[in-house]
């Protein structure tokens, strides 16, 4: 077994563990760590899409009272049914201009100079917003309501531009209606569920015909290393994002696409 291999999928699996759950963008940061390390990975997708179920994972395991609570009791009247409403909703826009537009989105967007710029773009927005925002009205995820959590949905369709990032447009589209930094970042957290799961079934299906699960030990090591890095970054994400705020992710999604369009440049 290839251990210089084994080591990229490590450091494959902790970007994607690390990024995930923060507004920076894990896809843009899997593209540009790939294109300057070289790294390819089993054909047919299959370790891109087991990392990111790493990624999801870690959220189950966190969030799993919530998620059973939900379960049990989202058939009663009640803050667990519109919690539940809420997701449903959110989910959708992505979920159907996803299957519409996934293969163009692909085709011509995934490249690292896209990336760069998406990312400093939405640098600058989060700043924006985290300036100008309203004062938050809503502090729990039943509180959102229907027309705000359709608008959080849209916001989550964005990031099917890579370098945007899934818990960046949620969460800033979040705050834009009034949630408050926690609970935003909750509802974010939990509307990843369904998402990726659905992103995931939906690109094993469009790729069926190219699977090859060579490369075992690669796709089990990303996994691993995605699932305990997830865990930590969104413990710490919780517990500690009321106070320090979305502006320095801003502030390092700049950065890291500017950097990166000199190093392109110069390759």
């Amino acid at each position: 077994m290839d251990l210089t291999a084994l080591l990229s999928a490590a450091v494959m699996g902790v970007v994607e563990g690390l990024t995930e759950f923060l507004p920076i963008s894990s896809t843009g940061h899997l593209i540009l760590l790939g294109t300057l390390i070289g790294f390819e990975g089993p054909p047919g997708k299959v370790f891109e899409i087991s990392i990111q179920l790493g990624a999801i994972l870690a959220v189950v395991v966190l969030f799993w009272r919530t998620l059973l609570d939900l379960v049990l009791n989202a058939w009663r009247p009640g803050a667990q049914r519109y919690y539940v409403i809420n997701l449903i909703l959110a989910f959708v826009p992505a979920a159907v201009i996803g299957a519409t537009l996934h293969g163009t989105i692909t085709r011509l967007l995934f490249n690292p100079y896209v990336v760069c710029f998406a990312l400093i773009a939405g640098g600058i927005a989060i700043i924006l917003i985290e300036r100008a925002r309203p004062d938050p009205t809503i502090r729990s995820v039943p509180e959102i309501g229907p027309l705000a959590a359709l608008l959080i949905g849209f916001g989550q369709a964005l990031a099917m531009i890579p370098g945007t990032s899934r818990s960046g447009a949620t969460i800033i589209t979040a705050l834009v209606v009034g949630v408050e930094r926690r609970t935003a970042a909750e509802f974010s957290f939990v509307l990843a569920i369904p998402t990726m799961l659905a992103a995931t079934v939906y690109s094993l299906f469009k790729a069926r015909h190219e699977l090859d699960f060579s490369g075992l030990g690669q796709i089990a090591v990303g996994f691993v290393v995605a699932f305990v890095v997830a865990l930590v970054v969104v413990r710490w994400v919780m517990a500690v994002i009321g106070r320090i705020g979305f502006t320095p992710f801003a502030w390092y999604r700049i950065a890291l696409g500017s950097v990166m369009l000199v190093v392109l440049a110069f390759r």
